[in-house]
C-alpha cells in the first residue's frame, strides 16, 4: 500500500524565493536517499502577505516521516515559515476490477 504525505504551511512573500531554493535542494537530497516522489505546490492567492505552500511526498516508506523531519530542521525551513507545518497522510484505496 502506497503512502502519501501532504504538508502545508505558510511562507511570507519576502522569503518565497529563498524558500523555493531550500525546499528544492532538500527534496532532491531526499530523493537520492529514499524511493519517493516529490512535488512542491502553492496556492495562487495571498493571505496576510503569505503564500500557502504544499510539499507532496509519494510512495513513502514507513520510516520516511522521521527522516523528513530531520531534513526540514537541517535545511532551516522552519525559520522561514509562519506557524506550523501541517502533515496529512493518505493511502491508496484499492479498487476492484
Amino acid at each position: 500500500m502506497s503512502t502519501y504525505l501532504f504538508i502545508y504551511y505558510r511562507v511570507p512573500v519576502a522569503h518565497a524565493a529563498t524558500m523555493q531554493k531550500m525546499v528544492t535542494v532538500m527534496q532532491a537530497a531526499l530523493q537520492q536517499r529514499w524511493p519517493v516522489t516529490t512535488a512542491l505546490k502553492r496556492r495562487p492567492e495571498l493571505k496576510e502577505r503569505c503564500e500557502t505552500w504544499m510539499e507532496i511526498y509519494g510512495q513513502t516508506p514507513q520510516d520516511f516521516p522521521a527522516a523528513l523531519e530531520h531534513a526540514v530542521r537541517d535545511a532551516g525551513l522552519l525559520a522561514l515559515t509562519v506557524g506550523e507545518r501541517h502533515v496529512e497522510t493518505f493511502f491508496d484505496v484499492p479498487t476492484c476490477a
